[in-house]
């Protein structure tokens, strides 16, 4: 580990000119204080928590909205007076995107793990909008399973009984089918199922906000739930359920994006009035330091007035931390946490990528037993054994996609040759429509076919 430190002290090469550029002065911190505090009021006053939020109810409207516009998109027709039917589109959508990993309750999967039709777009990772949940989504098509999060443990249940969603003949048509499945999907579900919405006050179960479907690993520690004590897994479950879902992640975006266009705004206006820089040069890009400081010192100010006013209401509710998280800004949060990292990188891109380096080596050679080592070796080959098999196949999807496609273009060429007696040309045109997948009954293999259709 001594080696280690030293190896990186040594590395260590700061980018001063971005220092020597970050000349903010009191004014740039003030105007990021309070744009940062006029956001985190905002956040207080109208976002506050699921099913208590002013801009709650506006982003679930949108949501709704949406929804019907993406079923209609896709050819949905309600009946006479139910044009406005939620309930009716998401129903037309989960008809025209049906999936096999759609469990809704323990008996779904066997009694192998807790669930109920509140939680399970959380503990399904193919239901995450988000890289993620689109992987899983394709894997558990192509393999007939579901994936599931749950006591921090990945949960694989056979869907073999269920018939495959999967549409196409060959293998990039099904990952096609598989995207729009997952898709279509999401968005029947994002604004709850079509039996949770029936009701006349049914908000029914969303889907999971970006990357939240990741907290099922932290099953640790022990929180105060009311009367009970439950792990950070459980405590996150418990959050989504009371609504903290993709639809209010969009309420929660509405403060952070005012403070950002406020921080930019003013930053602008004072890099051409006050220091006299030309329109040209004011684009607040993350170009100019003094503005990327800027925003992480507006962002860290919206926080600490969010965690703070989370803090003051969760020990109303006798220290609950659900209450707390149901309070917290997840964007706000998240976006301070990428400023900061991406200030990271631009100050200190060769430290990072050195000190990664560093202890990726350590891990590996230093504290590896000699079985370990075996292990690893072992899994190695088994890597490069399976990526050989699948440049083969691959070779062979090349090969074989290149004759079909010479087969067929010579099919065309014969069949619009004039040189070619026309006996031959309707042949081979029957035949290169029987092998397009066209319906006995539509083709034409005489010349008195021709002659009738054309009549």
């Amino acid at each position: 580990m001594k080696k280690l430190t030293k190896d990186l002290s040594s590395s260590v090469i700061v980018k001063e000119e971005e220092w020597k550029d970050a000349s903010c002065d009191k004014y740039d911190y003030m105007i990021a204080v309070f744009c940062g505090a006029v956001a985190g009021i905002i956040d207080s006053i109208f976002v506050g928590m699921p099913g208590n939020s002013q801009l709650g109810k506006i982003s679930d409207v949108a949501a709704d909205g949406l929804v019907k516009k993406f079923a209609s998109l896709c050819g949905w027709s309600p009946k006479p007076d139910n044009e406005n039917s939620i309930a009716s589109a998401i129903g037309f959508l989960e008809r025209e995107f049906p999936v096999n990993y759609d469990q809704v309750s323990m008996a779904d999967v066997d009694d192998t793990f807790q669930m109920t039709p509140k939680n399970h777009h959380f503990k399904s990772l193919s239901h995450s909008p988000d890289p993620i949940g689109l992987f899983f989504s394709i894997l558990d098509q192509f393999m007939n399973t579901s994936s599931f999060l749950s006591d921090g443990q990945l949960i694989r249940i056979d869907t073999a009984d269920t018939e495959s969603p999967l549409k196409g003949k060959n293998f990039v048509a099904k990952i096609f089918s598989g995207f729009c499945n997952w898709l279509g999907h999401i968005m029947s579900d994002m604004a709850g199922s079509s039996g949770g919405r029936i009701s006349e006050n049914g908000r029914g179960s969303g889907v999971s906000i970006p990357f939240m479907e990741l907290f099922q690993m932290c099953d640790f520690g022990s929180f105060q739930v009311g009367p009970y004590r439950n792990d950070f897994a459980t405590v996150m479950t418990k959050v989504f359920q009371n609504g903290y879902d993709l639809r209010f992640a969009g309420a929660m975006a509405i403060p952070v994006v005012i403070e950002e266009l406020l921080i930019r705004a003013l930053w602008a206006w004072r890099f051409h009035y006050d220091k006299g820089n030309d329109w040209g040069d004011c684009l607040p890009t993350t170009k100019h330091a003094d503005l990327r400081i800027m925003l992480i010192v507006g962002n860290a100010t919206f926080c600490l007035i969010d965690a703070t006013d989370a803090e003051v209401r969760a020990l109303v509710h006798g220290e609950n931390v659900v209450y707390f998280i149901l309070h917290l800004n997840y964007i706000a949060w998240a976006r301070l946490l990428m400023l900061v990292v991406q200030e990271m990188i631009i100050r200190y891109g060769p430290v990072v990528k050195e000190c990664l380096k560093q202890i990726t080596d350590w891990l590996l050679y230093d504290l590896q037993t000699p079985n370990e080592k075996k292990l690893i070796r072992e899994f190695y080959d088994r890597i490069q054994v399976t990526n050989a098999t699948n440049q083969k196949l691959l070779q062979e999807l090349v090969i074989t996609v290149q004759k079909e496609y010479t087969e067929k273009h010579i099919s065309i060429d014969i069949s619009l040759n004039k040189t070619i007696d026309s006996e031959t040309r309707i042949r081979q045109s029957a035949e290169l429509a029987k092998s397009m997948g066209v319906a006995e009954d539509k083709i034409m293999k005489s010349e008195k076919d021709y002659e009738s259709f054309f009549s």
